[in-house]
């Protein structure tokens, strides 16, 4: 059976996207000469075996009432070449930690603290405009590692490109030894702010993916 996503939750996610989509129409928004994402490990913690929902709400799962535990965020951005053009049908990917520090796999330290409300893991196809958008939770730490969220992009005939996505301001981010070994970090840390109007408090963080090649002629 579908999930059905109750009215406050549409609203904000209304929200979301007519925030993105104010931003994509701003003239000049990548004037500027665009920086290839870096690309980061996988992890050891890819699920080893994926949720029965896989869809771009990480929030609720299926037709459960009881949400996550944790900020409640807005992950949103869009696909792009290194002409700044969008990807279109690329399978973006996520997966991180919930708001006990543990993944849904079986080798978590502490899986037995997991969240059972959390998704964990979500899948969202692009557009026309390269766009793609998931509600989450604001990642946290767990040992060894600063906060952040695993994402991956799939696009047909190519490898898959992972990489990680970082909070801006994050003191352990000087710490994190995956972070501090990747050329261009900058790229890959951004704000997890307040979303506007937000009733609940959710943040919004965007993160744009420049994937390392060029539309074919």
């Amino acid at each position: 059976m579908a999930r059905r996503i109750d009215p406050a939750d549409r609203r904000r996610l209304l929200q979301a996207i007519a925030m993105s989509a104010a931003w994509w129409s701003v003239p000049g928004a990548y004037a500027e000469q665009l920086v290839r994402t870096p690309a980061q490990t996988e992890g050891p913690f890819y699920p080893n075996h994926l949720p029965l929902d896989t869809d771009n709400d990480l929030i609720r799962i299926n037709d459960l009432t009881t949400p996550a535990v944790g900020a409640i965020t807005w992950l949103s951005g869009r696909v792009l070449d290194l002409k700044g053009e969008p990807v279109r049908n690329a399978l973006v990917e996520i997966w991180q930690v919930d708001n006990a520090g543990a993944y849904i796999h079986t080798g978590s330290v502490n899986r037995d603290k997991r969240d059972a409300n959390f998704q964990g893991f979500g899948r969202f196809l692009t557009g026309s405009t390269g766009e793609y958008l998931f509600r989450t939770i604001k990642p946290v730490p767990y040992p060894g590692r600063t906060p952040h969220i695993h994402v991956a992009v799939k696009t047909k005939g190519r490898e898959k490109f992972t990489t990680q996505c970082y909070v801006k301001g994050e003191p352990q981010n000087d710490k994190d030894g995956i972070l501090q070994r990747t050329e261009n970090r900058d790229a890959l840390i951004v704000p997890f702010a307040a979303m506007p109007g937000s009733p609940s408090g959710d943040l919004a963080a965007r993160f744009d993916i420049v994937l390392g090649f060029t539309p074919a002629a």
